[in-house]
């Protein structure tokens, strides 16, 4: 009877009355809540640019950023171009080269604001943090428009929005770059646009050297299906990309060109990492010179696992899930892990699983390791300061990658279950569905 009425008054139940409505559409609302929650992040870190990011406040309040230091210390407040030329230490810039040109506009920028503010480098933050707010939305609009192919959900987008990593950690440094060069790689994948994919990865890969094992999951995902073509335009259009825009600076001067991947090739065990980690707790550290071939062999060790659940799973895994677990595999092996790093993860994560309550226990486990890092390294090394212990310390890098192994575990486990395939095959449904309405 309930229906008979429900129809007198307005009909049958169709397509409009099953839509979902907002006061804005899902990308401006989307867009609204990330100016908001970046906004919050400034403010967050607004302490430390009233004080000039000074020690050990800036550990203390959990505000620390490379940013400002770095306009000082790479030659940018005295015009030096990146690769080109050293700064007045003698040391080239090290970072990629996508990174470096936007750190020189954001430099230049400077230059013209820099007399509104008491500190050049203080101008120069700024100026970063509006650049950065760029990527930032164009990774949440990216993966807005990925879940919206793959689920019908862009709003899913939002727990990129309201990561708490994201909040604190954005400008951090410049990850944001690479992050959304990836969404976009993702999105085009999407829609099965390969070259474009490459494209997009090539140039991530130009900004921050993380994304090159990626390339790894595309290959474990044709190897599984036996369908070689799209991952072999991928890679052809990624290393051309990459080439694109490197070898002119390798031509111009290979020495300052090649300074970031000697930088990192000989980069000794870090903060963040579970060789750092086992150090602080009174065990041996592992030698310099067998370092790299440690770090390497434990990756190697979770991808051949990978690659095994990816042959064997009942039900092809979605590129999402292979990526995220490629990466994090990565992050918990590799020798240094940035407080930044899990932005990395975040966008991956909403793609492989959309579980609100299963990120929320991630990211917690992240923000334990975010306040323990700053906290320690505001007494490193200072005699009678109250800060965390290395055996505190220690703890919260082991819950991070507890919170990183746990939410790997949940996409496993998806992997092994009949989501992946529902995930991939919903957008079908969908369509079904509105046919039959």
């Amino acid at each position: 009877m309930e229906s008979r009425f429900k129809e007198r008054i307005g009909g049958p139940w169709g397509q409009l009355a099953a839509r979902s409505y907002t006061l804005l559409p899902p990308i401006s609302l989307l867009i609204i809540l990330s100016g908001f929650t970046y906004s919050l992040g400034y403010f967050l870190d607004f302490s430390c640019v009233a004080d000039g990011w000074a020690d050990p406040m800036r550990y203390m309040h959990l505000c620390y950023s490379d940013i400002p230091a770095l306009y000082v210390e790479r030659g940018f407040s005295d015009n030096v171009i990146p690769y080109l030329q050293s700064a007045g230490n003698g040391s080239y810039l090290e970072y990629p080269v996508i990174t470096g040109a936007f750190m020189f506009v954001a430099a230049t920028m400077t230059g013209l604001v820099q007399d509104s503010y008491p500190d050049s480098f203080r101008a120069f933050f700024d100026v970063n943090v509006v650049l950065l707010f760029i990527p930032f939305v164009v990774t949440v609009i990216a993966t807005a428009f990925t879940t919206q192919k793959l689920r019908g959900q862009p709003m899913q987008a939002a727990m990129v929005v309201f990561a708490p990593t994201m909040i604190l950690a954005a400008t951090i440094n410049w990850d944001l770059i690479p992050i959304a060069l990836v969404s976009l790689a993702l999105l085009a994948w999407s829609h099965d646009r390969f070259t474009l994919t490459g494209a997009f990865l090539g140039l991530a890969i130009a900004a921050k050297f993380y994304p090159i094992v990626l390339l790894i999951g595309f290959f474990l995902l044709a190897w599984r299906k036996r369908e070689w073509k799209p991952t072999r335009q991928l890679v052809v259009a990624t290393f051309i990309a990459f080439l694109a825009v490197n070898i002119p600076f390798a031509v111009a001067n290979f020495a300052g060109w090649s300074f970031f991947y000697r930088f990192n090739f000989d980069r000794a065990v870090d903060f963040g990492s579970l060789w750092f980690a086992i150090t602080q707790i009174g065990l041996p550290g592992i030698p310099e010179t067998a370092l790299n071939v440690i770090a390497t062999a434990s990756f190697v060790v979770l991808l051949i696992g990978i690659a095994l659940l990816v042959k064997k799973a009942p039900n092809t895994p979605t590129i999402y899930q292979v990526l995220f677990l490629v990466l994090a595999a990565f992050v918990v092996t590799n020798k240094v892990y940035s407080p930044q790093y899990v932005l990395w993860l975040v966008p991956l994560a909403v793609l492989a699983r959309p579980n609100w309550r299963d990120f929320i226990i991630w990211q917690v486990g992240e923000l334990s390791y975010f306040a323990a890092i700053w906290w320690f390294l505001a007494g490193y090394g200072v005699e009678d300061f109250k800060g965390l212990t290395p055996e505190w310390y220690a703890a919260a890098t082991f819950v991070h990658i507890a919170a990183t192994v746990y939410f790997a575990v949940m996409v496993i486990r998806d992997i092994q279950s009949s989501v992946s395939r529902n995930t991939e095959s919903n957008r079908d449904v969908v369509k079904r569905t509105s046919a039959l309405s």
